[in-house]
């Protein structure tokens, strides 16, 4: 696979505070540069910003069957190698976050089989953590 260049994805939160929690304490992602309504962070390689907007609650994602579950829609979230989506899934649990669905395996036996889980930001933008075996073989292999 070829090397990526990284994304930069901006997303609206209600709260800085509680999203550096949880970006930067949380999920480990280290802090860039930052204003009064806004903060950049490392998202594993990719830059995500935070922009704090007013108003009270998102509205709620539209879902989608995939594979039994209902998958929150729009979600974000990255694909990382196999130990390191287990080592994240042991910490969000040891945290005591509330998954919008738990770390499990979907499409088993199939093509595209994936760990995921899915979780929401303090905010409630939904993101998902995948991984696979083999991401060259799996990531975009058809069903």
């Amino acid at each position: 696979m070829p090397e990526l260049t990284p994304f930069h994805l901006a997303i609206p939160v209600h709260d800085l505070v509680a999203a550096r929690a949880f970006y930067g304490g949380l999920l480990g992602c280290l802090e860039g540069r930052s204003a009064e309504n806004w903060v950049d962070f490392d998202f594993f390689g990719h830059q995500l910003v935070c922009h704090a907007v007013a108003g009270g609650e998102h509205e709620q994602p539209a879902h989608n069957p995939v594979d039994g579950h209902d998958v929150p829609v729009p979600h974000f979230g990255m694909v990382l190698e196999m130990r390191d989506w287990e080592a994240l899934a042991a910490q969000l649990k040891a945290a005591g976050v509330a998954f919008v669905f738990e770390p499990t395996v979907r499409f088993k036996g199939r093509p595209g089989e994936q760990a995921t889980m899915f979780l929401t930001d303090p905010s409630g933008n939904a993101l998902e953590f995948k991984a696979f075996r083999d991401i060259e073989a799996q990531l975009f292999a058809r069903q």
